[in-house]
C-alpha cells in the first residue's frame, strides 16, 4: 500500500479552503483528486443543462489548479460505489477523503463506498461538514430538537464560533507516470464536455465557473454591493444580490471564505447602516444552512410539505395553465418577466422566485412540487436544499410561522419595479406601454393584441378567494397537527 490519498471531490470543487483536502494533506502530501460524473445524477429528470455546462467549466478549472499544484484530477464516469472502490484498490490507496452532503441521497452512497472500502482495508474520512459553517448536529434546541423555525436557529447559529477558511499553499505530488496508466486501465476518462454528455446549453454562462472567479465576484460585492444590500437585493432591474449561488451550490468557493469576507466587512464598517447591510446578508447564508440543516434532519421535505395541512391539498391539474407559467405567457407581467428570465439565462432574481413560486401556488393553484422541479431543470444554481426551502416558504407549506402568504403580483412589480425596468428587459415586446400600466398590469385588450401579448389566465382577486377557501377547508377537516 503507497501513500497515495485519493481526495473525492463532489460539491467542493475548489482546493483552497478545502477542509477534506487539507485534512488529507495532514496524513500525505501525495494527494490526488477525483471526481465521478454520476449517472444517478445525470440521468435524473431535474438535471438543467446551464447546471451541468457551468460545472464542467468548474471541473476544468479544478483539473488545471490540481496541475498548478502538482498533482492531477481524475475523472470517472461511473456509479461511484464501484468506481471509486475500484480505483482506490487498483492505486493501492492509502485512504479515500471527502467532504459529507446533507441531501440523503448522498448520505446513503457514501455509506455504500465506505462499506466498499473497508473491505478493502482502506481508511476513509469520517464526517466533515466542509459545506456549512455549523454541523446540523451543532445546532439544537434546548429540548435537543432540530429547529424549525428560521429566527430562533439565527439566533442560535450566529452565537456559534465559525471556523477560518483553511489554507492550502503548498504543492502535493500526484500520480507517477506508471500510476497513470493504472487510473486509465482502472475507468478514469478525459473529463467530456456538457454536450458529450448530453446536455445542450447554447446560452452563455452569466456566472464565470471556477474558483479565481468565484473569488473575484466575492471581493466585488463585498467593495460595492453588500453596503447598499438591504434595499437593493429586492429591485431584480438592480445588480444587487452577490451572485455567488451556483459557486456556494458547487463549492467552488469555500463557505468559510465568503463568512470570513463579511466579518471583515462588519470590521471596517463605519455607520450603524452598513453594518445593518453586512448583517442582512449574514442572515441570507444562514437560510442557505438552515433549509441544508432542514433537509438533514427531515429528508422527507425533499419529496413533500412539511406541513400536514398541505400533504394532502387539493392542488388543481390544470396543464394549460401550467405550460403558461414555464413560458412566460400568464399575462402577467413581472410574472412572465421572471420566467423568460430563467428560460434565457438560467437564473432568476431571489424576489421574483418569490413572485413566481407564489403566483403558481396561490393564483393557479398548482403544486409546488411542479415547480420546485421545473426550476431544477433551468436553474445554474439548483440546489436541492435552497429550492425546496424556496418553494415550500412561498407555498406557505414549510417551515414557516406565518401559514398562508399570498403575493399580488401588481403591487411586488409596482413596488419594486416601479419604472418597469425590469419587465421591460425581459419583455420586449411591452417596451412602448406606459409606466403605469405596465406595472399594474392594467393593459388594456387592445394594446395587449396589437404587441402580441396574452390576458391575464386567471384573475389575481378571484384565485385568491379561491385559495384561502380551499385552506380554511382543509383546516376545518382538521388536516394535520402542524
Amino acid at each position: 500500500m503507497s501513500d497515495l490519498i485519493l481526495f473525492w471531490h463532489r460539491r467542493d470543487l475548489r482546493i483552497s479552503d478545502n477542509t477534506g483536502i487539507a485534512a488529507a494533506l495532514e496524513k500525505s502530501r501525495k494527494v490526488v483528486g477525483v471526481f465521478c460524473l454520476d449517472p444517478n445524477i445525470l440521468k435524473g429528470d431535474d438535471v438543467a443543462a446551464v447546471r451541468v455546462t457551468y460545472m464542467i467549466g468548474c471541473l476544468q478549472k479544478l483539473q488545471e489548479k490540481y496541475t498548478q499544484m502538482g498533482s492531477q484530477l481524475l475523472i470517472l464516469q461511473d456509479n461511484p460505489v464501484k468506481a471509486i472502490p475500484k480505483l482506490a484498490k487498483a492505486l493501492q490507496v492509502k485512504a479515500v477523503f471527502w467532504n459529507w452532503d446533507v441531501e440523503s441521497y448522498s448520505q446513503e452512497r457514501d455509506i455504500n463506498v465506505i462499506n466498499a472500502l473497508q473491505e478493502q482495508g482502506i481508511e476513509y474520512l469520517e464526517k466533515n461538514w466542509d459545506q456549512l459553517l455549523n454541523s446540523p448536529d451543532l445546532i439544537r434546541t434546548g429540548s435537543n430538537n432540530p429547529y424549525t423555525v428560521y429566527t430562533p436557529f439565527w439566533k442560535n447559529w450566529s452565537s456559534k464560533p465559525k471556523d477560518c477558511p483553511v489554507e492550502i499553499v503548498d504543492k502535493f505530488e500526484g500520480l507517477t507516470i506508471e500510476e497513470q496508466e493504472i487510473a486509465t486501465q482502472t475507468g478514469v476518462v478525459e473529463l467530456p464536455t456538457a454536450k458529450d454528455l448530453g446536455f445542450n446549453w447554447d446560452g452563455e454562462l452569466i456566472i464565470e465557473p471556477g474558483e479565481k472567479a468565484a473569488q473575484e465576484r466575492l471581493e466585488e460585492f463585498c467593495f460595492t454591493n453588500i453596503n447598499e444590500y438591504q434595499e437593493q437585493r429586492n429591485f431584480p432591474a438592480i445588480d444587487g444580490t452577490s451572485r455567488l449561488s451556483a459557486a456556494l451550490k458547487f463549492g467552488v468557493i469555500g463557505i468559510r471564505t465568503v463568512w470570513k469576507a463579511t466579518e471583515d466587512a462588519l470590521e471596517n464598517s463605519r455607520s450603524d447602516e452598513l453594518a445593518n447591510n453586512i448583517r442582512t446578508w449574514q442572515k441570507e447564508i444562514a437560510w442557505r444552512e438552515f433549509y441544508q440543516h432542514a433537509m438533514y434532519h427531515f429528508p422527507e421535505l425533499a419529496s413533500g410539505a412539511y406541513r400536514d395541512t398541505f400533504k394532502n391539498f387539493p392542488w388543481e391539474t390544470n396543464e394549460v395553465h401550467f405550460q403558461a407559467w414555464c413560458e412566460g405567457k400568464t399575462g402577467y407581467p413581472i410574472v412572465d418577466a421572471a420566467m423568460r428570465q430563467l428560460n434565457q439565462i438560467g437564473w432568476m432574481h431571489n424576489r421574483c422566485r418569490m413572485i413566481v413560486a407564489s403566483f403558481l401556488t396561490k393564483d393557479l393553484l398548482i403544486n409546488p412540487q411542479l415547480g420546485e422541479k421545473y426550476f431544477m431543470q433551468r436553474l445554474i444554481d439548483g440546489d436541492l436544499s435552497a429550492n425546496n426551502g424556496g418553494w415550500q416558504w412561498s407555498a406557505s407549506s414549510g417551515m414557516d410561522p406565518k401559514p398562508v402568504r399570498i403575493f399580488n403580483p401588481a403591487s411586488q412589480a409596482q413596488k419594486f419595479d416601479p419604472e418597469g425596468e425590469y419587465i421591460r428587459q425581459w419583455l420586449p415586446e411591452l417596451r412602448s406601454i406606459d409606466t403605469e400600466y405596465l406595472v399594474t398590469g392594467k393593459i388594456t385588450p387592445l394594446e395587449r393584441q396589437a404587441v402580441g401579448y396574452p390576458e391575464p389566465i386567471v384573475e389575481h382577486k378571484q384565485q385568491q378567494k379561491t385559495f384561502k377557501e380551499m385552506y380554511k377547508n382543509q383546516k376545518e377537516q382538521g388536516v394535520g397537527n402542524r
